[in-house]
């Protein structure tokens, strides 16, 4: 039950800060967010606050903000339609009913002549029980709502639609995303540097393994390396290389303990290594806790991560990894279980990992993901206009099919890998 708890808080983090980032420069831009969701398929819960709902769906295999623009606007009101229509303190049309007019009695009901709710905010039509002959048009709020079967929606003037807004705008929109998965990676990588310490390369002997031929010798944390076989030792690298090269041979720790200097002989055991005798006495490095230098090892970790993922993205694009080697939610799972049974740091680094693997594969240039749309936006760039809406989304809609169906095929290998 822990791992199941710890995968879900983990997955969910990494899915909430990178549609976060997607809302946040979406509001900065003025754009209407309707829904910020996590998961997919239906709401398991929901919650509207101002203008956005908030709601967690059944399938937990990611999430979206929908932005006004992005879809078909939900309500399309043509010549003839019969509507309700509310009124603020401004004369403005405040609520548009769409149906079940007669739990508003006091609508003015008409009937639809000519209606623009995103450019010029108006509506015209004859209204019943007065002069039906005489068209009427009424001035809409920016802040209007739609009511139908009892739910009301905002409209979605054209200021407030994602295409409405400059390229620049648009982008980090969708930038920002992949972008919050990098600073949650530092800022988790921080956050361990500051509970857990970042390693120091002073010859201090950091925490010993159980049975390890440390602890058995009689060494303890924190006795301090002067030298070892008369060889002197500046640094922790010093003390991993003279132990590495003599597995199985009895080396001489000349070692400070509370001031007192003591000879410590110890054997190393022999490990085998990448096909190679390594020695090993289960000794950690040492750690030491400092604010800054937790600042910059968190940039570090991100960095080095960062290219280790581009790395293997290039073996797998250069066929040097086989399809096989990709791990979906399955695979994610189980290595979640493995690396939860080490501690909490190493679940934090692996949270970390996985939202760099999250915000880098974003960014690949692939229809449906933010990479994608960030390539139509250069395309958009270069030619001075927009790629045809139903062009550029009939594109992302073959993606993302294709994108289900390489998930059903990993998901597939996971389950064979791991249980079958």
């Amino acid at each position: 039950m822990s791992t199941v708890i710890a995968f879900i808080i983990i997955f969910g983090a990494l899915v909430f800060f990178h549609e976060l980032g997607h809302f946040i420069f979406a509001k900065r831009a003025g754009i209407l967010c309707r829904e910020f969701a996590i998961g997919f398929g239906p709401k398991v819960f929901n919650h509207k606050k101002g203008e956005t709902v908030y709601t967690i769906r059944l399938l937990p295999i990611g999430g979206f903000v929908r932005m006004a623009g992005e879809d078909p606007e939900m309500v399309e009101i043509k010549p003839g339609f019969r509507v309700g229509l509310l009124f603020n303190e401004k004369n403005e049309v405040n609520k548009i009913i769409i149906n079940q007019k007669d739990k508003f009695p006091d609508a003015r009901v008409i009937e639809v002549e000519h209606a623009d709710i995103e450019h010029d905010l108006i509506m015209k039509g004859y209204v019943e029980g007065e002069d039906e002959e005489k068209l009427q048009t009424f001035k809409i709020s920016p802040s209007a709502e739609f009511v139908e079967d009892g739910v009301e929606t905002l409209i979605a003037p054209y200021d407030r639609q994602f295409a409405s807004k400059t390229l620049g705008q648009r982008a980090m929109a969708i930038f920002a995303g992949p972008m919050m998965n990098f600073i949650l990676a530092f800022v988790v990588f921080v956050l361990i540097g500051l509970l857990q310490g970042i390693p120091s390369n002073s010859p201090v002997l950091g925490k010993l393994t159980p049975d390890g031929a440390a602890i058995n010798a009689g060494l303890k944390e924190g006795d301090i390396v002067q030298s070892v076989n008369n060889a002197e030792i500046s640094t922790w690298p010093d003390v991993v290389e003279i132990i590495r090269q003599n597995p199985n041979k009895e080396l001489q720790f000349f070692i400070e303990r509370n001031g007192e200097d003591l000879t410590v002989p110890i054997t190393p055991n022999m490990q085998m290594v990448d096909g190679k005798e390594t020695g090993i006495i289960g000794v950690y490095q040492p750690t030491e806790k400092s604010p800054l230098k937790s600042i910059t090892q968190g940039a570090k970790e991100t960095y080095l991560w960062t290219k280790e993922i581009f790395v293997m993205l290039g073996k797998l694009l250069t066929g040097q990894f086989s399809i096989d080697a990709l791990s979906g939610p399955v695979g994610i799972y189980v290595s979640t279980d493995t690396v939860a049974k080490s501690g909490i740091f190493y679940l934090m680094k692996w949270a970390a990992i996985l939202s760099i693997n999250l915000g880098i594969m974003n960014l690949l240039p692939i229809p449906a993901l933010d990479g994608g749309r960030l390539m139509f936006f250069a395309v958009e760039a270069v030619r001075g206009k927009p790629i045809d809406r139903h062009k550029e989304g009939m594109v992302h809609f073959i993606g993302f099919a294709l994108l289900m169906l390489l998930m059903l095929v990993v998901t597939w290998n996971d389950i064979q890998r791991f249980f079958l």
